[in-house]
């Protein structure tokens, strides 16, 4: 079987990479870099990598129980109640739309968190709840 002539280049190129690999693998030996403790990084104590070792006179003691492993608990913050008008209400659904006053913002309602006398263009107050769907508008109240 003869061999064709790109065949013949492709094997010499590949020789010649594989020459050339062993090459940097030997150079790589040679120069002696790479040893362990030229890999070693210590981080200070300001967050800086070094390469030298921390000084051991200037270590400060941490006691383990000052160390918060979690997020602290968020101190429960009393929801703003917000001012807005019934712009949409279907009685034999159960459901409408508040458009706050304060923005263009509009929030969906259920009939069971409003009051039974609610009505398209009453003047309410309401606080928000996020739901399945996003923000929806809870505690409504008519506004006299």
């Amino acid at each position: 079987m003869a061999i064709s002539y790109n065949k013949k280049e492709l094997q010499k190129k590949k020789e010649q990479k594989r020459k050339d690999k062993q090459k940097r693998k030997e150079e790589r030996k040679a120069s002696g870099s790479g040893s362990l403790d030229d890999m070693i990084a210590y981080v200070d104590e300001n967050g800086v990598i070094t390469d030298t070792p921390p000084d051991p006179i200037r270590k400060q003691e941490v006691e383990a129980a000052s160390i918060a492993v979690s997020t602290p608990r968020q101190t429960d913050t009393e929801d703003p109640v917000l001012n807005g008008q019934v712009e949409f209400f279907n009685p034999d659904k159960g459901y409408g739309f508040i458009r706050n006053t304060a923005g263009t913002d509009k929030y969906f309602f259920h009939v069971s968190n409003a009051p039974a006398n609610i009505a398209e263009g009453n003047t309410v107050t309401f606080e928000l709840e996020r739901g399945e769907r996003g923000l929806s508008a809870v505690k409504i109240a008519l506004v006299k």
